[in-house]
């Protein structure tokens, strides 16, 4: 739990007395490599908080490919925010890539916690703001650069991912074939 406090202190005030009180309302959750937290087709039940490790949210398309959307490591939240919001089925899944910790609050938790600690507000309007920001540059990138182009930049921007993320996901993150993504890492020496 302490790195949820001390992810709380970098956007907002709260006191360790204050602190107490919000982590009751999380759960804290080991999660095995390749473990599910929930499938697409599923209510969406909870939000989730990396303490530990990497989590990926894809989607299968109608080709039947595993597409992943995005990647949680530590400090980072994830859910279906359009699913969490309206208490609807999931179009997404959500795995654990690596062994992970995570602190876990479902929706009503949640309403309750921001309820009794309006502070809290602040804090999560200032992560989306950052979450939002960077879904924009990556479609922003997605659009402009060359598939090189992009991995060498995220590759040089988020190193933490190219050595931990298992590369087919890597790739399909990128929009990438796993084979092209090997022959761009061999090329510079990756």
């Amino acid at each position: 739990m302490e790195e949820l406090f001390a992810h709380l202190s970098k956007y907002c005030d709260v006191t360790r007395d204050e602190f107490r009180q919000i982590q009751s309302f999380f759960k804290l959750r080991h999660v095995d490599k390749k473990q599910e937290l929930y499938r697409a087709g599923r209510p969406n039940l909870h939000h989730y908080f990396v303490v530990r490790g990497c989590l990926q949210m894809y989607f299968i398309t109608q080709r039947g490919v595993e597409s992943t959307l995005q990647f949680a490591i530590t400090d980072w939240w994830m859910t279906d925010y359009l699913a969490w919001r309206g208490g609807e089925r999931s179009e997404f899944s959500i795995q654990a890539v690596e062994d992970s910790v995570v602190l876990e609050i479902n929706k009503e938790q949640q309403t309750t916690l921001l309820r009794r600690h309006p502070v809290l507000e602040t804090y999560f309007r200032k992560v989306y703001e950052i979450a939002y920001g960077a879904a924009l540059q990556r479609i922003k990138y997605m659009a402009n650069w060359s598939k090189e182009e992009i991995y060498f930049y995220f590759r040089d921007a988020h190193p933490e991912f190219t050595r931990n993320v298992p590369q087919y996901l890597l790739a399909s993150y990128l929009g990438l074939t796993p084979e092209y993504l090997s022959k761009l890492r061999r090329k510079r020496g990756m």
